[in-house]
């Protein structure tokens, strides 16, 4: 009996012309996700949510070992503490902590400790990494396979019409002991999950053109 079950893999190869329309069509949909920081409070369909999360679950992993949890918060007054904690660091930050030319570079974006978008968001996905399995089992590139996860988590809730941000108080232990989750898991972002509110503008900022991006290798 082999070592290493396989199975056919499921592949669909596409023409030339459907590869480059499908990647016009992501780079169209994709470069207009923008991170939004006012929310309606208006209902959002969570089984969609839950399949975003579920589709995130698919990403690649170290040694396969999907070392990551979402915590979905849909509860008030759970939103209400998870503010309130995540406010306090942030004036520490701001306060203090933060170097000056940190600041410096947040300006532009007109943010501060404020974060209403903590309660007012119908939804919040906090995302925990697994430092070790529950069963005390090792786990393999932790950050860089939690944030493949969050990437695609990004990407599947825009593309189903769900507007986000990433926020991400330093420190966040406080998410761990409020949720109550186990001494493996230590929070790694939250992900506010909604609608935009009505009028909601955002940073006039641009993206780097490919050129600033990409360095080719190719036969000369």
């Amino acid at each position: 009996m082999s070592q290493h079950p396989t199975v056919k893999l499921d592949f669909e190869r596409h023409t030339p012309q459907e590869m480059h329309d499908q990647a016009e069509h992501l780079f169209d949909a994709l470069r207009k996700r923008r991170t939004v920081r006012t929310f309606s409070s208006a209902p959002i369909p969570m089984d969609v949510v839950r399949r975003a999360i579920h589709t995130a679950g698919q990403s690649p992993s170290g040694a396969n070992k999907q070392p990551w949890t979402f915590a979905l918060i849909t509860d008030p007054g759970v939103k209400a503490q998870i503010r309130e904690a995540a406010e306090a660091e942030e004036r520490s930050f701001y306060a203090g902590r933060a170097s000056q030319e940190w600041l410096d570079d947040l300006a532009h974006l007109g943010t501060d400790a404020n974060k209403p978008f903590l309660t007012e968001a119908p939804a919040l996905i906090v995302v925990f990494a697994q430092s070790r399995a529950p069963d005390g089992g090792k786990h393999y590139y932790v950050k860089e396979s939690v944030g493949i996860a969050c990437g695609v988590l990004l990407a599947a809730l825009h593309m189903c019409g769900l507007a986000t941000l990433t926020h991400t108080p330093s420190p966040m232990g406080f998410l761990q002991e409020l949720l109550e989750r186990p001494d493996n898991e230590r929070a790694y972002m939250i992900i506010p999950v909604g609608y935009p509110a009505e009028g909601t503008t955002v940073p006039d900022i641009d993206r780097k053109p490919l050129e600033d991006i990409l360095v080719e290798f190719a036969p000369s």
